[in-house]
């Protein structure tokens, strides 16, 4: 389905509606352990299930999209601000929206990050940020397989996609067991997406 045939929500959204999607990308922020992505399952749970200012098909194609995009990863973040403005009004909402949640998800990770590192490079041989930094490692992995899951889930074939799902095993068991770099594995999967494999 390409982006100009996505359906369109129409919603009226006040000022009380934009300050708790800032808010929420706030806290989202404070989340994002392994990066924006790892909150991919509560954007969804939000925007699309709760408030229902996206549909699914504008949600993965926001995803989609932005990580095609050359840049940060965290364009996605923008992209769904942008189409929640649009679903709202005209180009200036979906402008205020593409800020509205990228000042919400930059800004109080930014200023953690900024004085939590100062702060443990100044303590770093203390046992509790020694065990702290260890004790991320299972947090982030648990984020980032719940993004996979949510992912997967929305794609309504999945009995008729088994080739992904063992690309999908044996690229986690290389990565896992040896030191193939991932960029060969990214052209590997290319490769068999061009041929028609997956």
């Amino acid at each position: 389905m390409s982006v100009e045939h996505l359906p369109v929500i129409q919603l009226t959204l006040d000022w009380t509606d934009w300050l708790q999607l800032w808010l929420h990308y706030m806290m989202l922020s404070l989340l994002s352990v392994g990066g924006a992505i790892s909150t991919l399952p509560d954007m969804h749970r939000y925007l699309v299930d709760h408030q229902h200012w996206l549909s699914d098909a504008q949600f993965n194609a926001s995803l989609a999209i932005a990580q095609a995009a050359p840049g940060p990863n965290v364009l996605f973040v923008g992209l769904m601000g942008w189409n929640v403005g649009m679903n709202a009004g005209n180009i200036w909402t979906g402008l205020f929206g593409m800020m509205i949640t990228m000042t919400g998800i930059l800004l109080p990770s930014a200023t953690l990050t900024y004085s939590a590192a100062r702060w443990g490079h100044r303590n770093r041989e203390l046992l509790s940020v020694r065990s702290f930094k260890l004790g991320m490692a299972p947090i982030v992995i648990g984020l980032l397989v719940a993004t996979g899951w949510i992912m997967a889930a929305s794609h309504h074939e999945v009995s008729r996609d088994w080739p992904l799902w063992v690309l999908t095993a044996v690229c986690t068991l290389l990565v896992w067991r040896t030191r193939i770099h991932l960029l060969w594995l990214l052209a590997a999967g290319a490769v068999m997406g061009v041929m028609g494999m997956v």
